[in-house]
């Protein structure tokens, strides 16, 4: 047992000095490093998203459905006119604190396929709340033509998809300070950090300079949001960092819809962990109570 403790106290002194290592080595600020060694590949993201504060963080955390609502409207008035959300159904914003008159209402805007119908063909209609959100292109290679060779992702499970992964020693840490929202992290640093590149860098035709891009130091969507683009019904600022932060919390919300649901389930399981670990040991007690030993 003593050696067991020593190994893991042993572990623990080793990645400690490991975070203290990486976080002398790493650029201040998140800067992107100035320069790589002459062959070396760079390690993308060149800057790492900053930790956002979330009301859906933690244990407790819960969506603001204002935020929610101001987010899809920025995706509706902005996204929406390239990227997709295939898997979201209308019916599901009166999560959102619609009415049931409002989904119809919202679904009614979109008109979608169906059919066919009693000759054979193929038909468009008024969408309704069972529909989902349609694509603005008809396929993956009209989408790839509009936009300079490049299909713009689907947003249904963005926010999950592009969860930039932290290394060690931090992903352990993670795990005790339960941090989750690593993909609208990245979102929000993605649409807030379009700039110059550094000197000598050449940005190809038609490509845009983002060190928070995980993929590579340049993407081909240019950058989509200005300050007063959107007008907010609530009176939020319409800024840049705003629409952003609106916007990555609508995509997490449509990528787990059920995370409020899921933290309540999880809070009432400890409880009832605790409570059994409890009767458990009171059972023990009084079995081994007149036991001798």
């Amino acid at each position: 047992m003593k050696t067991l403790v020593a190994s893991i106290l042993s572990l623990a002194v080793v990645a400690g000095l490991s975070g203290a290592a990486l976080a002398e080595e790493a650029p201040a600020n998140g800067a992107a490093p100035a320069h790589h060694a002459e062959g070396e590949t760079p390690h993308y993201p060149l800057k790492h998203p900053k930790e956002e504060e979330w009301s859906f963080a933690g244990p407790f955390g819960h969506y603001d459905k204002g935020q929610l609502q101001r987010g899809l409207k920025v995706y509706t008035e902005v996204c929406a006119a390239c990227h997709s959300m295939k898997l979201v159904p209308f019916r599901t914003l009166g999560e959102l604190g619609y009415s049931e008159a409002q989904v119809k209402a919202f679904a009614a805007n979109y008109e979608v396929q169906d059919g066919p119908d009693a000759s054979g063909e193929m038909f468009t209609r008024k969408a309704v709340p069972s529909d989902y959100f349609p694509s603005p292109f008809p396929n993956a290679e009209a989408a790839a033509a509009s936009n300079n060779g490049a299909a713009p992702p689907d947003f249904s499970l963005i926010a999950k998809a592009r969860a930039v992964v932290r290394g060690f020693p931090q992903f352990v840490f993670d795990i005790f300070t339960q941090y989750q929202e690593s993909g609208p992290d990245y979102i929000h640093a993605l649409l807030t950090g379009y700039e110059e590149p550094p000197a000598g860098f050449q940005v190809p035709q038609g490509g845009h300079y983002n060190p928070y891009f995980n993929a590579a130091a340049v993407l081909a969507m240019p950058k989509p949001l200005s300050d007063g683009q959107v007008t907010y019904d609530d009176g939020a600022p319409a800024t840049v960092d705003q629409y952003s932060r609106d916007v990555s919390a609508f995509l997490m919300w449509a990528a787990e819809p059920h995370l409020e649901e899921r933290k309540r389930t999880g809070f009432m399981v400890m409880i009832f962990l605790a409570i059994f670990t409890v009767l458990i040991y009171l059972t023990k007690r009084s079995i081994y109570a007149n036991k001798e030993h």
